[in-house]
Order: C-alpha cells, then structure tokens, then sequence
C-alpha cells in the first residue's frame, strides 16, 4: 500500500473549490493508500498571520477536513508545527536545493510580484519545506492540482541530489496524482481567477460552512452572461463563468458536462442556477452541520489532532534522524 502526503493551509474556511480540487479526492484515497493530512500552519506563516486567528483556522480546517469524511482514526489528520521532523528536515534541504532551482518557481514570481524585496525568505524556500513534508514520510505519491506540479518536481530534485550527494538511494521517487474532474473550481465573481478562500469578497466563493440561504444566494448572483446554456460542451468556449458554473454541477453528480448539458442546455441560466443551489446545498449541508459539531467540541478536536502528530511523528523521526546521520551530524 502506497504512502500519500496531503498538505492544505489554514488560510480560512475550505471552499467547495478546495472540496471538488482536494478534500473529496482526499477521501476516496483512504481507500486503498496509507495516507497522512496535514494542515500546514508553518506554511501559512510565510505571510503575516495574527496569532489567535492562525489557531482558529488550524481547528477550524481540522474539522472541515474531518466533516468532508477523513477518517483519523484509520489514516493521520495532524497539524505540521507539532512535527519537529518537518523543520529538521527543511533546514537540509535549504542547503541541497540550488538557488537556480528556486528562481525557476513561477509561484514564488505570481506571489511576490513587484514587492519581491519586500517578502519573506520563508516564501521563497517555501518549496524546500514542501519537499520535507513529503520526504519525512517516504511518501511516494502527493495528490496536487496543476499549480502544484512544480513543485513536485523540485521536491524529486532535492530527493535524487540528497542521494547523490550522499550515495545512498534514501528518498524515493513521488509521483504526482491529479485527481478530480473539477480539479479547478474558479470563482463565482470572475470565470478566469480560482476559487480562492483569500479572495478579499465572500461572494466569490461558497465556503464549506455557509448555511442554505447563503449558498442560494450566492449562486444566485454568481456572475453569467446573457446567452442561454448551449446543448454541448463546445458552446462553453469563451464563456468561462457559464463553463464554471456547469463544471460545478457536473462534479457533484459525479458526471461530465455533456451529461449536464444535455439535460439543461438552452435553459437560461435563472433556472439552471436554481437546480445548481439546491444541488450543492444536499451535498455541503451535512458537512456544515458535522463541522459546527467538531468545532462546538475543541478539547476533542484538539485531542485528534494531538494523536495525529504523535503517529506522524513516529513514521516521520527515524526518516529525518537517518537523513541528519547521512549528512554526518553526531549523534551523542
């Protein structure tokens, strides 16, 4: 059985965009894979984070990712600051990637932008600490969406170039797992940006804990264009909020979107959206409800998450402590 490394950040609430992308994929891959999830709150301090909001979010995404079916009993839910064996191993990392391979990282460049002084170092190695998440557990597949490959791909640079620095064959190959047939979940305010739980209007996005009323209203107002819904998928060119919108539908039925099509096109969109609401609204309400339960409870979530970093720890220590003697720190 193969090992997965999930890793998602607590920057808010999930979004359907993170369930459709991520967390339901997440799911399904219980089955049949030995799997760790991780919230990656040191990740989410290569930006400023106000301290009591960055807990808040680290319980709050727990119980999401728990409501949306993680079972952490079966598999590890942790938060990555509690595992020492994360930083330990970044730091060796930092000194085995090449700055040449950093400077390729197009999601360092769309991050920092023109303020590209002005960022934190912790954003620009933040690939390095990517890697170290995935190596320390041996992990040989990491399920990621497209913005992610890069990534990827330099966290196998940095495990081959550990091995031939130091002749051993010790971090193995990851392989990359694109899953999902709405892997790319954009925003419900502008077709061409990604649905985003940092995007400044909550109108952009639904959010895993909105209640009936606001899911309706904000598909409602989700932006569309006049012309009514075409009878097959090549009508959707040109026309990303109408192919957003169907892309959503025909995930949750768990079809593609000539199925989708072929029941609603040449509807206006006012009714296709009213069908649209109501279908997400029986798919996110009994995971709203399950996470306001976890989140009414925190000394057990708490708990969860305590018992998910000591089994995390027991896989991920020995890997670091092997790599840190490789490298030739004395152990006394």
């Amino acid at each position: 059985m193969q090992r997965i490394f999930s890793g998602i950040q607590p920057s808010g609430i999930p979004t359907l965009g993170n369930y459709l992308g991520a967390i339901r994929n997440w799911v399904a891959l219980q089955q049949d894979h030995e799997c760790l999830f991780c919230v990656v709150d040191l990740h989410a301090i290569t930006t400023w984070q106000d301290p009591a909001t960055l807990r808040a979010a680290t319980r709050e995404l727990a119980a999401s990712i728990i409501a949306c079916g993680i079972d952490p009993r079966a598999h590890v839910l942790f938060h990555q600051s509690a595992v020492h064996a994360h930083v330990r191993l970044s730091w060796i990392f930092n000194c085995v990637a090449r700055l040449g391979w950093l400077n390729r990282m197009t999601q360092f460049k769309d991050k920092a932008g023109k303020d590209r002084e002005q960022v934190s170092s912790g954003l620009y190695v933040y690939p390095n600490l990517m890697a170290a998440d995935i190596h320390a557990y041996h992990a040989t597949r990491v399920p990621v969406g497209d913005d992610q490959r890069q990534h990827l791909e330099l966290a196998n640079d940095i495990g081959q170039k550990f091995n031939h620095d130091f002749g051993v064959e010790f971090f193995p190959v990851i392989e990359p797992l694109i899953l999902g047939p709405a892997a790319r979940v954009m925003s419900l305010r502008d077709g061409s940006k990604k649905m985003s739980k940092s995007d400044p209007s909550d109108q952009s996005r639904i959010n895993l804990t909105d209640d009936a009323d606001t899911i309706a209203a904000k598909i409602r107002r989700a932006r569309t264009d006049p012309e009514p819904l075409p009878h097959e998928p090549q009508g959707l060119e040109g026309r990303p909020e109408a192919r957003n919108l169907v892309g959503i539908m025909a995930a949750l039925l768990d079809q593609d979107a000539a199925a989708v099509l072929r029941e609603h096109g040449g509807k206006g969109f006012s009714a296709f959206k009213e069908s649209l609401a109501a279908l997400v609204v029986e798919k996110l309400e009994p995971i709203a409800a399950e996470t306001r339960r976890l989140l009414a409870d925190p000394g057990t979530l708490d708990s969860i998450l305590r018992d998910g970093a000591a089994r995390a720890a027991a896989i991920a220590d020995p890997i670091v402590a092997e790599a840190e003697r490789l490298v030739g720190f004395l152990k006394v």
